[in-house]
């Protein structure tokens, strides 16, 4: 297992937690969210069991898209506080065990960023060539739009210069060039900036269109952007040895493969992991269905990641949850299944909705998801709010629906805020999944709440280093709606079965290696399981119920005994 390398490669067993600064905590009764109030709830992090914080950003913004349209990369938008309120928080995440990662958005500025301001002021000003910039632009019209119900091209004519600028997402965006060496060595001084000030490491917003150069008048001529993002990594590398770049690289497995980098390197030489976008939408299709085949299926073919690589697990993403790379008729079940109205729907191709209103608040249904977030191979991945059950407010904007303030209290600001609530930056959830109803304070006092069963879920993960750092594989059921899969050390084993269905089914599934009259244990309960004749290990599920099995001796050597 590798024990004495898990310190150098933490994210490999790490519990990732996303969160916006600006809807976490309210520090000083404004009604927007800062770092000052987010020291106050480290406790809570740390209790639910969070070895890392992945903070969305937090950099001066125009808030014309939640913060990913920045003015300054170098400092903390006053409204969540200082950059001597960033480190302290910083300091104390730290003190707790906890690693703090943050949004690296430089696939574009706001146009209002001063590099843009000056770099429209003239065609010979110091910034123009910092942007992507033409005399007409191809007649692409919304090909390639990443917003299509917002733009209708990937241009925008600047009446100043006469000239059209790139922006693969909204207007008020444009695009940086990346293939400019005055730009590239800015993003190291932005990436050496913050990881001086304590991060380790940067979740990397839309991988793909920072190193896309199509449209770009020159791009036959431009460096392999894959040479560039292996720089970047090599940069990060040296400044801090145990930094992560993990990538948001919605592609097939084949294309997001190539974003690790050189499969040779003992680490990869690009970025350390990557989201598994192709299993989080084929896991939805599972439920959708009530069976295995989808998510099984996508299990088989993912690729190992190379060297100490990892994958990224997630059952929701920060803001819509894309579906974009199942065909229509797939994307058209689920939305059936969870998200019928056009009003859940966003941009054709995802839900803004999260999970527990999506399954009508069925208990059952939401544990068996995130008891596969932290079962299936890969670092398991939570927004902000999962742990207790939180729901969205279609009331508000787009992706908006799900970055609603968090939700601590029954109090009429959920304890994120004393302000009035109209001076909230997102409207507070309503209903049957409000504060009245799902909230930090009522959950922590109930043991059989969902925030206990999410912090026994972390706890046994914890606990079961096979789940990160064993040979994984998916076994042969013979119920279509059981998922059955195994990791593997040379110490032991994990098994671990899930039921889609919405039935009570026993399942048997069959394991290479295990020797008949060996026991498996039940990590929750205690419980043994005995292995029958030929490998078999036969257990009965109820609807949407999950069972994780450890085996305390090698597959391989059926003369050791079980311990029990």
């Amino acid at each position: 297992m590798r024990l004495t390398r898990t310190a150098d490669l933490w994210w490999k067993n790490a519990v990732v937690y996303c969160l916006d600064v600006e809807t976490y905590q309210d520090g000083n009764g404004d009604g927007i969210g800062d770092f000052a109030g987010l020291i106050q709830r480290i406790d809570h992090l740390e209790r639910l069991g969070v070895t890392c914080l992945w903070l969305m950003p937090f950099y001066p913004t125009r808030e014309r898209d939640d913060g990913y349209d920045i003015t300054d990369y170098y400092a903390v938008d006053p409204r969540l506080g200082t950059l001597g309120d960033f480190t302290e928080f910083v300091r104390t995440a730290r003190d707790r065990g906890i690693r703090v990662i943050a949004d690296l958005v430089v696939n574009h500025t706001s146009d209002h960023h001063p590099w843009f301001l000056d770099a429209r002021s003239s065609r010979t000003s110091a910034h123009r060539d910092w942007y992507v910039w033409c005399d007409e632009p191809p007649a692409d019209g919304p090909k390639g739009v990443v917003f299509p119900d917002a733009e209708q091209s990937l241009w925008e004519y600047d009446e100043g210069t006469g000239q059209y600028y790139l922006h693969r997402f909204y207007r008020q965006q444009p695009d940086l060039d990346i293939a400019n060496p005055a730009v590239r060595d800015e993003i190291a001084r932005i990436i050496g900036f913050w990881t001086q000030l304590g991060l380790s490491g940067f979740r990397v917003d839309a991988v793909p269109f920072l190193l896309e150069t199509t449209g770009q008048q020159d791009a036959g001529q431009l460096p392999d952007p894959h040479e560039y993002l292996a720089d970047l990594r090599s940069f990060l590398g040296r400044r801090s040895g145990d930094a992560i770049l993990l990538g948001e690289v919605n592609l097939p497995y084949p294309d997001t493969m190539k974003f690790f980098g050189d499969p040779s390197s003992p680490r990869g030489d690009e970025l350390t992991m990557c989201f598994d976008f192709i299993g989080m939408q084929r896991m939805y299709l599972s439920m959708a269905r009530g069976e295995a085949a989808p998510l099984a299926a996508a299990l088989r073919e993912r690729p190992a990641a190379p060297g100490d690589g990892h994958w990224a697990t997630f059952v929701r993403n920060h803001d819509e949850l894309t579906l974009d790379k199942l065909d229509d008729d797939e994307r058209a079940e689920v939305f059936a299944a969870f998200g019928p109205d056009k009003d859940m729907q966003l941009y054709g191709r995802g839900l803004r909705r999260r999970l527990p209103p999506m399954v009508d608040g069925d208990r059952r249904r939401v544990e068996l998801a995130y008891s596969l977030l932290f079962t299936l191979p890969g670092t398991p991945v939570l927004f902000y709010g999962e742990e207790i059950g939180m729901g969205e407010n279609l009331a508000a904007k787009d992706r908006q629906a799900v970055r609603t303030p968090m939700q601590w209290t029954a109090d009429r600001g959920g304890g994120f805020t004393t302000a009035a609530s109209d001076e909230l930056p997102n409207p507070i959830v309503k209903g049957a999944f409000g504060p009245k109803r799902v909230n930090v304070h009522d959950q922590a006092l109930d043991p059989a709440s969902l925030l206990g069963r999410m912090r026994s879920l972390i706890e046994r993960y914890r606990q079961a280093p096979e789940l990160a750092w064993g040979d994984y594989r998916v076994l042969d059921a013979d119920d279509p709606g059981v998922l059955a899969h195994m990791s593997s050390l040379p110490e032991g084993a994990v098994l671990v079965l899930h039921n889609f269905a919405d039935r009570t089914v026993t399942a048997t599934a069959v394991v290479p290696g295990l020797k008949g009259g060996r026991l498996l244990i039940d990590l929750f309960t205690g419980e043994a399981v005995k292995a029958e004749p030929g490998g078999g290990v036969s257990i009965e599920l109820p609807p949407y119920g999950y069972r994780w099995l450890r085996l305390n001796t090698p597959l391989d050597d059926p003369d050791r005994e079980t311990e029990a």
